[in-house]
């Protein structure tokens, strides 16, 4: 197809080819867009790019054992535009030529593949087995059309038919192959059906069985746990009983050890309190008996000394009469000498009064004050309790033992402090 024109178009289902003037040997492929055309001296072919269904009619073949069968093929075809190389191709082939003449050739290459194909396979093939029939015929035909630029899309067996009812035949046998297996099938699911009925039955019966086997045994089961959880409640009420009792029998004794401990401390209190009294009284006792006996003894050395220093003083005086100072001085050493001795005659006879008869006195005068002071806190006592190792007595007598233990204590307390032994004293 020729077309001289200024510029050109083409669309998206053609190629347009532009050979002449400028392009020598190798013409222009133009796929898509618009070009450039000098009138008269250079040529526009166009290529259509649209797909071509072709009918292949192969009447009377016969196939590879010698019968003879139709195979009508339906292919789908296009100029092959890939690439520039491809529509290049196409157009040195198919330049001049129309739509129809393409369609022809590419028919009669295909027609000529699928005899080739028909001739070289059995009739039980091509009719079971379509699909390789057309793979082949495609694969074949397929690398000449290429390289005349066209494109294999698809292709299918249409129809297949034979003269002699070979055909017929084929599907006859089939057909009674079929029946007899669908009689077989069917006499084989029956049979299948009356067996797994028959199964279906047993394994009911089975499972009845089972579940009435597993009642009972559900049943012995429960029995047995039911009594032996029995038998561990009542351990555990018979254990939960004694703990009750073993507990209350704990607590009570607990409570008698804690009213034991009430009572010592009681006790121990009590002593406190005693020792603390007579602590107290024995302080009362150094502050009224041994203060003022110091304080006697105190005054008894200063009136010794004022006498010393009295007759030191007339002996000094007296010596200073005497005209010769050698007699004086004589007399005056004669003097305090013999002061000083009068001084300590004087300070032991005092010592010696005062400590036997006076403190004596003063001590016995004060030990019924004593007595009382430290009786009194006993008699104000509104509950005494006293705890025994049963060795020693309880009562009246231990109490007034306790008084007496106190008591016999304060003549050595007296000997630490004023060095007055009161029973050798007596004694003597």
């Amino acid at each position: 197809m020729r077309t001289n024109f200024g510029i050109i178009t083409n669309g998206p289902d053609e190629v347009v080819i532009i050979s002449g003037l400028g392009y020598g040997h190798k013409p222009k492929i133009n796929i898509s867009g618009w070009a450039l055309v000098i009138p008269c001296v250079q040529k526009v072919t166009r290529l259509s790019m649209n797909v071509m269904t072709i009918e292949i009619v192969s009447p009377r073949v016969y196939t590879a054992k010698g019968v003879s069968i139709s195979v009508t093929g339906v292919a789908q075809v296009k100029i092959n535009n890939a690439n520039e190389e491809m529509v290049r191709s196409a157009a040195e082939q198919f330049g001049c030529k129309t739509t129809a003449q393409i369609k022809e050739i590419a028919k009669e290459t295909l027609e000529g593949h699928q005899r080739a194909i028909m001739g070289a396979m059995t009739v039980e093939e091509i009719y079971k087995d379509r699909k390789q029939f057309s793979s082949r015929v495609f694969e074949v035909a397929s690398t000449d059309l290429f390289n005349l630029g066209i494109q294999i899309i698809s292709y299918t067996i249409k129809d297949i038919k034979d003269d002699h009812g070979y055909l017929e035949s084929l599907g006859q046998s089939r057909t009674s192959e079929v029946r007899r297996d669908a009689r077989i099938g069917e006499a084989e699911a029956r049979m299948e059906s009356e067996i797994a009925a028959a199964k279906a039955v047993e394994q009911t019966r089975e499972a009845q069985l089972t579940n009435l086997t597993g009642v009972e045994l559900a049943k012995r089961n429960f029995e047995l746990k039911k009594a032996s959880y029995d038998t561990e409640v009542n351990a555990a009420n018979a254990e939960a009983e004694l703990a009750y009792q073993l507990q209350a029998a704990t607590m009570q004794q607990k409570i008698q050890e804690q009213a034991s401990q009430v009572k010592v401390v009681e006790r121990k209190q009590e002593i406190e309190i005693s020792e603390q009294e007579i602590l107290r009284k024995e302080r009362e006792l150094d502050a009224n008996v041994h203060k003022p006996a110091e304080a006697e003894k105190f005054r008894l050395e200063k009136i010794a000394a004022a006498y010393k220093q009295r007759k030191i003083l007339e002996a000094e005086a007296e010596a200073e009469a005497v005209i010769l100072r050698g007699e004086a001085e004589a007399f005056a050493v004669t003097a305090k000498a013999k002061a000083e001795a009068e001084q300590m005659a004087k300070k032991a006879d005092a010592w010696s009064e005062y400590g036997e008869a006076a403190k004596i006195e003063m001590l016995m005068a004060v030990l019924p004050k004593v007595a009382k002071e430290i009786s009194t806190p006993l008699s104000r006592a509104n509950k005494i309790t006293m705890v025994s190792d049963g060795s020693s007595e309880v009562g009246a007598s231990k109490l007034t033992e306790e008084v007496l233990t106190v008591m016999s204590k304060i003549p050595a307390m007296i000997k630490d402090m004023a060095g007055v032994d009161i029973v050798k004293t007596m004694k003597g």
